[in-house]
């Protein structure tokens, strides 16, 4: 059975998906730092300009506004209060969740900041800068006509799971306490894509991180269609910023412009706008995944 850490449930304010860009949205009071930007890779430096991968189906960390264009939520805010620290241009990008840490690894991209939770297995592939916590929560249909309360009742039902995240290994755990009623596990191309078989009956369940699974349940766009079968957060563990393993100039500078964002409050201020504070760390780590407490 997967590990448990109950935490209390914290209403996310309605409408953060919507906005004018990050780099609007974001008080410009963390100042740049001449020290940070002198320690980026030489390429960063004449560039100006750090690219981004995200999967923009995660709201309230990374998701499109209504333009259809623009990225929104708390990962982009950051992203550009990173920018402003270290003297350059933020620039987020689209991408399947499931193709980022190739990407990354590959340097088609700087860094990857999609809800990406840190683990033993991705840390054999990039590097990661950690600047977030949380677990997986469990995300039903409006009323909860199956009467989900727990993994244990989703034995002998379908579970709808974006491909490649750790919630497919936390199902495949979870299988242990089903004996013959097996859960039925089906992964698609994006989170949006798993919502929609939820929504239309197709599954029972669809797994989440809380912050977004929160976010569907109180967001007035989409807490008619969606709840929480509980408060209880599943194998909660870091998120992390990816950075390929031989840019450890570039992992220092973004870990070290982190901490000074959290030292100055914006860090902060950034998640509270986003209703996400419960999942703000004290400092930034680097591979934190095998030093985190699992419940």
């Amino acid at each position: 059975m997967a590990a448990v850490a109950a935490l209390c449930l914290s209403l996310l304010a309605a409408g953060c998906g919507t906005g004018n860009g990050a780099e609007e949205r974001t008080n410009a009071r963390t100042q740049y730092d001449g020290a940070l930007h002198a320690g980026l890779p030489d390429r960063v430096r004449a560039s100006g300009v750090l690219e981004i991968s995200t999967d923009a189906s995660y709201a309230p960390a990374s998701s499109f506004a209504p333009d259809g264009r623009t990225i929104v939520g708390f990962e982009p805010d950051l992203g550009a209060a990173l920018g402003r620290v270290l003297g350059v241009k933020v620039r987020f990008n689209n991408a399947d969740f499931s193709t980022l840490v190739s990407t990354v690894a590959a340097h088609r991209t700087d860094l990857i900041m999609s809800a990406m939770t840190d683990t033993p297995e991705r840390e054999q592939k990039v590097d990661f800068v950690n600047y977030f916590s949380a677990g997986t929560s469990i995300v039903v249909q409006r009323g909860n006509p199956a009467g989900v309360t727990d993994l244990r009742g989703l034995c002998g039902r379908t579970v709808a799971v974006e491909q490649g995240t750790v919630q497919v290994d936390l199902l495949a755990r979870a299988q242990k306490s089903c004996g013959k009623q097996r859960i039925v596990v089906n992964t698609y191309d994006t989170n949006a894509d798993a919502l929609v078989q939820l929504r239309t009956g197709r599954a029972t369940a669809v797994l989440n991180d809380y912050p977004p699974a929160a976010y569907l349940a109180t967001d007035s766009h989409t807490r008619s269609h969606y709840q929480l079968a509980s408060n209880t957060q599943y194998e909660p563990g870091l998120y992390g910023i990816a950075v390929a393993k031989d840019q450890s100039k570039l992992r220092d500078a973004v870990k070290a412009a982190i901490d000074t964002l959290v030292r100055s409050g914006e860090y902060q201020e950034v998640l509270r706008r986003w209703g996400v504070s419960d999942g703000a760390v004290r400092s930034a780590t680097i591979n934190g995944a095998s030093n985190f407490p699992s419940g």
